[in-house]
This record gives C-alpha cells, structure tokens and sequence, in this order.
C-alpha cells in the first residue's frame, strides 16, 4: 500500500467520530487481551490447586493436620477454601454440644455452599466483560463503517464527475472500523467460551467434593454420636 493507503494515513483521513470508534475498539482489544492473559494465568492455576488439594486430601492423611496445614497459609482458595469452611464450621457446631448430627451436616453444607459461590465468583471475574466485548464491538465497528460511507458518499454528491479514487479512501477507512470490531469481538467470544468451559467444570469438581467431603463427615458426626451414646 502507499503511504496515503496505509492504515496510520486512512486513519488520520478519517472523521473524528470513526477516528474515535476505532479508537474505542483498540483500547476494547488490549483490555480484553489483558483479561485474556490474566484469566488463562487464573484458570491454570485454579486446576494445579485441585490436583494438589486432591492428592492431600485422598491420601489418607489426618484431616485435622491437613486443617491445620491449610489454614496456616496466608491465602486460601479454590478447593482447600471449601474444605477450611466446612471443617471450621462442623468443628464448631460440634463443639457447641446443642446441635443434632443433622443440624451439624446442614451447618456444614451451607458455609461450604458460602465458600462455593465465593470461588465461581473469583473464577468468572472479567468474564462479563469479554462477553460483552464479543457482542457488542462487531456493532461499534459497524456504526463506525456505516458512519464513514456516508460521509464518503456525501462528499461523493458534491463533486460533478466521480471517480473511483476519490471515493476508495473514504470506503476503506469505513471499512477498518468494521474489520477492527471483529479483531476486538472474535478473541473474546472464544476466549470467554473457552473459559466459560473451564470455570463449569472447576465448579463441577468443587461440587463433587462437597458432596464427598459431606458423606465423609456425616460418617463420622454419626459414628461418634454412637459411641458417645454407648
């Protein structure tokens, strides 16, 4: 392309209003593509604590050590999160002597379902706005398109003889708004599905071990009823 051509010369040749769409979806292409950063880091991270968290807690360790060990930690997340806040509570619900067994078990249940919504949080953080990104910068390009043609063919009518080199600058300026807005929009649509996917079945994982570290200590809630009993 010739220096006129390039994009730098097309977007200074543009409206205002086109140079300002383009900018808003440069600055919505490097937001998203720091987001995209920071969440694939998140989201990697997230895994290799569940595989560590898994190892401990199936190894057949004490449970009130691997307690101890978690909560000793500066930072808690993820699954141990869920495992300090049910062991924390059924340990005070147990302690306090009044609670039934049952009461004990839907203690316990309801901190770690507390904990649950907390992480799922912290995993879909940015999310929204990749979503949103993908949605809506197809469209802000396409104003901006729409915008720059106009114009082009406004100037076009105020000339008595057209001819195609006075109207390609003026389209092709229109039309980087367009392909700008998909470079924007394309990157965070499959980034946020991607991580979208990833987060459900982190959650899903976390799920399940609720629903396993429950049985577990719903065991032992009831068999030391029963020998408190004998």
């Amino acid at each position: 392309m010739s220096g006129e051509m390039s994009f730098f010369g097309l977007f200074l040749q543009a409206s205002f209003l086109v140079q300002l769409v383009m900018l808003l979806l440069l600055a919505t292409s490097v937001v998203s593509w720091a987001f995209i950063f920071q969440r694939s880091k998140a989201l990697n991270h997230a895994r290799l604590e569940v595989r560590k968290f898994e190892d401990k807690f199936w190894s057949g360790g004490d449970l009130n050590r691997l307690f101890q060990e978690i909560s000793a930690r500066q930072h808690v997340s993820g699954m141990a999160s869920l495992f300090v806040a049910g062991f924390k509570e059924f340990a005070r619900l147990r302690k306090s002597g009044s609670a039934s067994p049952q009461a004990v078990m839907d203690g316990t249940y309801r901190a770690m379902r507390v904990s649950l919504s907390r992480e799922v949080d912290a995993l879909e953080s940015n999310l929204p706005f990749l979503a949103t990104a993908g949605s809506i910068s197809p469209y802000i390009g396409l104003f901006g398109t729409v915008w720059g043609i106009m114009n082009a063919f406004i100037a076009l009518g105020e000339v008595q003889q057209a001819t195609l080199a006075m109207v390609a600058p003026g389209i092709a300026e229109a039309l980087i708004a367009t392909a700008m807005g998909l470079f924007a929009a394309i990157p965070a649509v499959i980034a946020y599905n991607r991580f979208s996917h990833q987060v459900e079945k982190l959650e899903n994982s976390y799920g399940n071990f609720m629903e396993e570290f429950s049985s577990i200590l719903h065991r032992q809630s009831h068999s030391s009823d029963s020998a408190t009993r004998e």
